[in-house]
């Protein structure tokens, strides 16, 4: 009897053991969702939420779109995960760029078509002072010179002013191209490294004037529009002490833009510490790219549209 009692009770101990060893497999197998998928659902989201460029990639997007849901996944596969964000990442890379760019090429048509109605104007002008001048022939040369002259003139100045227009809209571009200016419904977001101060500090460094001087001759040139100015930081650090540093890195930015002729009160700064990264901060160069200062430069062309 106490043989079989035994017997029973090591069966008993090695359907336990069977058991536990079945849920430790499965658990070490359960599928895991790589954190990257977040981050490309984030950036398409503010894709498809920017009312500009929304609608101007609708084949790319639709791209990005499967690519992030394919990568939100849960895989048990790391390298699989890894491989899908990444793919997801540069999907909605190339849908941003193609979205931007049409969106450029439409304010582009859009201008050309202003010159041409001003041209058509001016022509419809001169072809009825023209059908005047006729009409009025007989009674007075005298009065029919200085209506044809008048006529040129407004013309002239027409076209001028299209002209000037058309300039002053190709220099805008040319200066929002060179600062690497990115259109969003924000507004215009110039992003700068962690090259404009030195670790931990909030001086700004010598090497800053040049990104600087760019962005406040712009800014003094375009004086109806205001700028935010955001500091951030990576996760290494107290929250408190990023939040402290972020804080004073936008507010040197501040001072160094005031100094050099913009309005005081045109800026605006705060800090945002580690909230909001734009990569990862497991790695050394998501590190260094969340460590930066964003200014956000009012753009009223967006904000009437």
């Amino acid at each position: 009897m106490n043989d079989a009692n035994d017997i029973l009770n090591r069966s008993k101990s090695l359907v336990a053991i069977a058991v536990a060893s079945v849920l430790i497999a499965s658990c070490a197998v359960a599928p895991v969702r790589n954190s990257g998928a977040d981050e490309a659902r984030a950036k398409l989201t503010r894709l498809q939420s920017n009312p500009d460029l929304a609608n101007r990639a609708p084949a790319a997007i639709a791209e990005a779109e499967a690519a992030v849901r394919l990568a939100e996944q849960p895989q048990t596969e790391s390298g699989l995960s890894e491989y899908r964000v990444y793919i997801a990442d540069r999907k909605v890379e190339i849908a941003t760029a193609q979205a931007q760019t049409r969106f450029y090429e439409d304010q582009h048509a859009a201008l050309e078509a202003q010159q041409q109605n001003a041209r058509l104007d001016a022509r419809t002008r001169e072809v009825e002072v023209a059908r005047d001048q006729t009409a009025r022939a007989r009674a007075d040369d005298e009065t029919q010179r200085l209506v044809a002259s008048q006529a040129r003139s407004d013309a002239d100045a027409a076209n001028a002013t299209s002209a000037a227009l058309a300039d002053q809209a190709v220099d805008l571009q040319r200066q929002i191209d060179a600062l690497d200016l990115k259109a969003t419904n924000r507004g215009l977001v110039l992003t700068l490294g962690d090259v404009l101060f030195a670790t931990g500090g909030a001086e700004l460094l010598t090497g800053a004037a040049g990104h600087l001087d760019k962005l406040a001759d712009f800014l003094k040139e375009y004086t109806d529009r205001t700028v935010l100015i955001e500091g951030y930081t990576d996760s290494t650090g107290t929250q408190t002490y990023n939040q402290d540093l972020s804080e004073r890195r936008a507010e040197s930015v501040r001072g160094y833009l005031s100094a050099h002729g913009v309005a005081y009160a045109r800026l605006s700064a705060s800090g945002r510490g580690m909230n909001d990264p734009v990569a990862s901060n497991d790695s050394a160069t998501g590190r260094q790219q969340n460590r930066r200062v964003e200014v956000i430069v009012s753009n009223p062309t967006i904000a009437s549209r």
